[in-house]
């Protein structure tokens, strides 16, 4: 046993090695999610999402170690500022992953970008960089943020709703998912309620609708906003059908359960999409984490690997910025949606649902697809965007 320690530190003195690749630093990631307060619940499946792909792949990508650095930013952009830099400064990382929020993304987005560090938004996904404001050192896992809510839109159009409510958070999400509902509706809006970000207590609003009576409500209210909206819908007896994104899915439903039975909502992705990667990753995540998990889960896993698909296509080799901009663009990796691909401004071209809650015979709740609304959809921002930038 000497004798073989004292030849492998010989090996390690003349820099001998049988795989180079052993030899290079890890791979730093920084993970920057909302994990704390009402939201919190979303940021930790974009962990546990990311983790998990990460551990499928043996902690390595292209052959390197990976090390993962998790930052908080409790949702607040200041604050979110401070914990990047330490990300980017101080940590050293080859990329950033999140976060969330938009608005959070907005506070960030240049001082990642400018470090020419790759930043890949696994679940914001603001019109404000889908455009000319695109850059080659970001990516979007999930969507731009009006597709999802173009999809009740249009099945509200479809469907023949004269008189709809509009009950969204005010900021860039909040006001995209209102202006991503109004692209394909061409009925009456009879109110447009924008609320604080954070607001718990939609009485008001409800006693609203009620005294309105629309033929349905449109709302985004994601994390604890969707859970508290769901549970006084119900108590306060409001029967009007509820068309949601991001209110109604895996980060809130185990608080909602049965109030949000029959809601439907709009994704890129639901649980019970047939397809082996994804029932790979569905049966993976439940079996780690006891939980079913939803879109921002579906995402990070995506991105952990799309990244490993780049880290592979340089050979390891980080430092070569341009190529690593061609193979993330490239996405030459198996999505658990089945077909992915990168419009220009590097946001996905993907099919688009409606879904629905149900529970399961396990008495677990999900979301599961009703009918595909758009396919192979691109965003109409992209035009604007110039590759390579």
């Amino acid at each position: 046993m000497k004798q073989l320690t004292k030849l492998a530190g010989l090996a390690a003195l003349l820099g001998i090695t049988a795989n180079p690749a052993l030899a290079q630093e890890k791979i730093k990631i920084g993970v920057i999610v909302t994990t704390s307060g009402p939201a919190a619940a979303l940021g930790q499946q974009v962990r546990d999402g990311f983790a998990l792909a990460v551990k499928e792949l043996g902690g390595k990508m292209g052959g390197r170690e990976v090390e993962v650095v998790n930052a908080d930013d409790e949702l607040k952009p200041d604050g979110a500022v401070t914990k990047v830099r330490g990300l980017l400064e101080r940590d050293k990382v080859d990329f950033v992953v999140g976060p969330v929020f938009s608005n959070i993304l907005q506070a960030i987005h240049r001082p990642v970008v400018e470090n020419k560090t790759f930043l890949i938004s696994p679940n914001a996904g603001p019109s404000s960089y889908a455009g000319k404001e695109c850059s080659p050192f970001f990516y979007v896992t999930s969507y731009q943020n009006d597709q999802v809510h173009e999809i009740l839109g249009k099945v509200a159009q479809d469907r023949g709703y004269k008189r709809v409510y509009l009950l969204v958070p005010n900021y860039q999400a909040g006001r995209d998912s209102a202006a991503g509902f109004k692209l394909d509706y061409k009925g009456e809006i009879v109110e447009e309620s924008y609320t604080p970000l954070g607001t718990l207590d939609f009485q008001p609003e409800l006693t609203k609708i009620n005294s309105l009576k629309p033929d349905a409500l449109f709302t985004f209210m994601p994390g604890g906003m969707g859970v508290n909206l769901v549970k006084q819908y119900k108590q306060a007896g409001v029967t009007v059908p509820v068309l949601s994104a991001f209110t109604v899915d895996e980060s809130t439903l185990p608080a909602q359960q049965d109030a949000a039975v029959g809601m439907f909502g709009g994704a890129n992705w639901a649980p019970n999409l047939d397809n082996p990667q994804n029932k790979k990753f569905v049966a993976a995540y439940e079996a780690a984490y006891n939980s079913v998990p939803g879109t921002y889960a579906a995402q990070a896993y995506d991105t952990a690997m799309l990244i490993d698909s780049a880290v592979k296509a340089v050979k390891g080799d980080l430092s070569n910025k341009d190529g690593v901009a061609a193979a993330l663009r490239k996405a030459d990796f198996t999505s658990v949606r089945g077909s992915f691909k990168f419009n220009a401004n590097g946001y996905p071209v993907q099919d688009f649902y409606l879904t629905k809650v149900a529970k399961r015979p396990d008495g677990k709740f999900q979301t599961e697809i009703v009918e595909k609304v758009f396919e192979n959809y691109g965003d109409r921002y992209a035009k604007d965007c110039t590759p390579g930038k």
